[in-house]
């Protein structure tokens, strides 16, 4: 076990929750940097029910914000919702020691250059985590579906700390895809995220079931999805538009699904609008792509916020 690497997860939640259970069931000495969960996770540890069996562990150390850690670990796994006002280059920089690489695990698009150019000397491990968690109450995760990550060094390509860290994971009981083209993988995430996530949002949380089967839902998904396309091909990340058919079929197929986001807004915690949307809209711009489903969902997003005092 001194021989693997130390982990540590900053934002604890579901999430990273989920991921350090993964990676201490490989061996790892996992430890967390943990808020509103502190005294929860000193108290009980992390308490997690899955369908792998219970993932359920002790922390091997537990830090407030503001602690400094008694070593730099190897791998810093950042798995924070991605929001405005949230200093992500702050949240890990008492972390980072000389030896210590640099791990998200968060949704959206355009998310990682803020902390690669902090750390220009650094490899950046981008993660995609393909997973159905919540967190239940303070300290306890319930893991119901799936759990693949995939991974790749942020812009592109792999290297043997990439491969370090697939390798425990898939040790931990996960499937990795360890890809050379990372940012390509965000776009083809998106295809899906940024129509339905925003969607279910102004819609009072409905699920993807609700989405597609009400009149004209469907057709305003796909419409979505060409801009999504559109977008991504600018940007020099081509998709094949037949992904669009088989994003909706494989969504029909599955059970009525709620997002994450949709649970975030119907459970007033902040969304991830910029991350998932804003920063599809913006690149739009910057192309002079005209993107009108997606920005009539943004502005929506924006007048529900203000009328709730959200923003």
């Amino acid at each position: 076990m001194s021989d693997l690497p130390s982990i540590l997860i900053v934002g604890a939640g579901a999430i990273g929750s989920f991921y350090g259970a993964i990676l201490k069931k490989a061996g790892c000495s996992v430890s967390t940097v943990l808020r509103s969960d502190y005294k929860a996770v000193s108290a009980q540890g992390v308490r997690i029910t899955s369908p792998l069996g219970d993932l359920s562990y002790e922390p091997d150390h537990i830090y407030r914000d503001g602690d400094l850690p008694e070593e730099s670990p190897d791998f810093l796994i950042l798995c924070v919702k991605v929001l405005p006002g949230v200093d992500r280059v702050a949240l890990v920089a008492p972390w980072m020691g000389a030896k210590t690489r640099l791990v998200l695990i968060e949704n959206g698009l355009d998310i990682e250059k803020e902390l690669a150019d902090a750390y220009p000397d650094k490899p950046l491990i981008s993660c995609l985590a393909f997973i159905a968690v919540s967190r239940t109450e303070p300290g306890v995760v319930e893991h119901t579906a799936y759990g693949k990550l995939v991974m790749g060094c942020y812009p592109q390509g792999t290297d043997e700390s990439s491969r370090i860290l697939s390798q425990l994971f898939i040790a931990g009981g996960i499937k990795v895809d360890l890809t050379e083209h990372v940012v390509a993988e965000r776009w083809r995430k998106c295809l899906w995220n940024t129509p339905f996530n925003p969607l279910s949002v102004i819609a009072n949380g409905a699920d993807t079931q609700t989405i597609l089967d009400t009149e004209g839902g469907e057709e305003l998904i796909r419409a979505m999805m060409h801009e999504v396309v559109a977008v991504a091909a600018a940007e020099g990340y081509p998709m094949d538009e037949a992904l669009i058919d088989k994003n909706i079929n494989s969504t029909r197929k599955m059970p009525a699904y709620t997002n994450s986001m949709a649970l975030d807004y119907l459970n007033g915690r902040p969304i991830e609008r910029e991350a998932v949307l804003g920063n599809v809209v913006a690149l739009a711009r910057d192309h002079g792509i005209a993107v009108p489903h997606l920005n009539t969902v943004l502005v929506t997003l924006k007048m529900r916020a203000a009328l709730e005092g959200r923003e």
